[in-house]
């Protein structure tokens, strides 16, 4: 923390700052004890916050949907089987309406996706002060524990699936069919080739970026709100952060469904042929 007794203004910048770790014209490799440090490190530092706990939402993912592999039964589910099939039934209903190819990729991305970027999203419930100054006392500066409200996180995860679009479009329609789709959609003339090229990349290049930043930016907002209701006196934070909490519950469910169903949609389009 900036101090013992931070202004709000230090308070708010604390809690927004990554733990960065890279290499500064000074320091050399090391971690960033400031934004300023973070900045100058440039473009190749690694936000570790980010890299740590998405990789732990993954784990838990993974762990979980294991533990209820292994004791599903035929008879009276638990709880965590009853949840794990709703999941899977709602994800299964979402890929079946908007997925018109056939790929058996399709279905564990868009289950992997949801749940996933879901739990990322869930962290931002818990109170902004506790893992921070958890942190803090362990000689770690900074801990900006929502992996979803870093871009590098949600951008990160959009060029996958651009990256995935690119290769089901040349490997369904072959590289000729990809190449007439871009020169000659809309307008089916050659004369329009240079117009329809610069339409359809363009086109194409925004699909990562919506995806990326749609996450980022409604997560972000969120977090900066929680961080301004913590700056309230005690009996106000509390009046206003369960309120806000319980209908952030919709909005990370909605944002992480968001962005599972436009990645779905995408590579259908790319499974399409013209």
């Amino acid at each position: 923390m900036a101090g013992n007794n931070p202004s709000p203004t230090e308070y708010i910048q604390h809690h927004l700052q990554n733990l960065t770790f890279g290499y500064h014209p000074e320091n050399g490799w090391s971690m960033a004890h400031s934004a300023a440090e973070a900045q100058e490190m440039g473009f190749w530092a690694l936000h570790l916050d980010t890299m740590g706990w998405s990789i732990a939402m993954g784990v838990l993912f993974i762990w979980l949907f294991r533990k209820a592999g292994k004791v599903a039964t035929t008879g009276v589910p638990g709880t965590l089987q009853n949840l794990v099939e709703m999941v899977f039934e709602f994800v299964e209903n979402t890929v079946h309406g908007a997925f018109h190819g056939r790929n058996p990729v399709i279905a564990p991305l868009a289950l992997t996706l949801f749940v996933w970027i879901f739990l990322m999203n869930l962290l931002k419930l818990i109170p902004v002060d506790y893992v921070p100054e958890i942190f803090v006392r362990l000689g770690i500066d900074y801990m900006k524990m929502v992996p979803t409200t870093d871009p590098n996180a949600t951008l990160g995860m959009a060029i996958g699936v651009f990256l995935l679009i690119i290769y089901y479009s040349l490997k369904v329609k072959g590289v000729g069919g990809f190449a007439k789709e871009l020169s000659l959609t809309p307008f089916n003339h050659w004369s329009l080739i240079p117009f329809n090229l610069i339409m359809e990349v363009i086109g194409l290049l925004v699909k990562p970026l919506s995806l990326g930043l749609r996450l980022f930016g409604n997560m972000f907002a969120g977090e900066v709100i929680f961080i301004l209701i913590a700056l309230l006196p005690f009996w106000v934070m509390w009046t206003l952060n369960v309120p806000w909490a319980i209908f952030h519950i919709l909005v990370i469910t909605l944002q992480a469904f968001i962005f599972t169903v436009l990645s779905v949609v995408y590579l259908s389009q790319a499974h399409e042929h013209h």
